[in-house]
């Protein structure tokens, strides 16, 4: 059986800077999982085929625009869930747009937790790694544009590995108003 996800990638330098982080934190999953914004968690494939998938991602991507990302400081899932991450200061209602419209169809499903869009930097470690994890990013920060979203194969050997990437149109553009008669 094929377990799939799909995420927006977070970008270089950002996306390797937090990998390095959440690996200098003890957290194991650094070296198999690429730094992100999780769409559709880990799914197995037992009744799609990967085509099927494919061509519903690629019927999302192509009606929804690009957005801006902005990344900023740590919050946490404690003490529902033993997870630190890097909180969304903008772009929120996109991801939340772009996860409904992915997890419809052959991808539709019921998470076991509403949705909160994040970049996870600790996960399931001792409270000592989670409180040094959400000390050390307070203060972290980045920007950029989010123009895809990606389709990740979980492959024999546990790395996650991207199998494509799904252009998202280009934004809409800002209505302006002229005083010009």
């Amino acid at each position: 059986m094929t377990t799939i996800g799909v995420a927006i990638a977070i970008p270089e330098p950002y996306g390797a800077q937090l990998r390095r982080h959440r690996a200098s934190f003890g957290d194991l999953q650094a070296e198999t999982i690429p730094t992100h914004v999780t769409l559709v968690p880990p799914t197995d494939l037992a009744r799609v085929s990967l085509d099927v998938v494919d061509e519903h991602l690629g019927d999302v991507a192509e009606k929804l625009p690009a957005f801006s990302m902005h990344l900023r400081g740590t919050a946490t899932f404690r003490p529902t869930s033993p997870v630190v991450f890097v909180a969304m200061a903008e772009g929120i209602s996109s991801c939340e747009l772009i996860a409904g419209s992915v997890r419809s169809g052959p991808l539709q499903q019921e998470l076991d937790f509403p949705y909160h869009p994040h970049v996870t930097i600790a996960h399931d470690l001792p409270d000592s790694a989670l409180d040094l994890a959400f000390e050390t990013l307070a203060d972290f920060e980045c920007r950029f544009d989010v123009n895809e979203f990606q389709l990740y194969v979980h492959d024999d050997d546990g790395v996650w590995r991207q199998r494509r990437a799904y252009a998202l149109s280009p934004p809409v553009a800002a209505a302006s108003s002229s005083g010009s008669r």
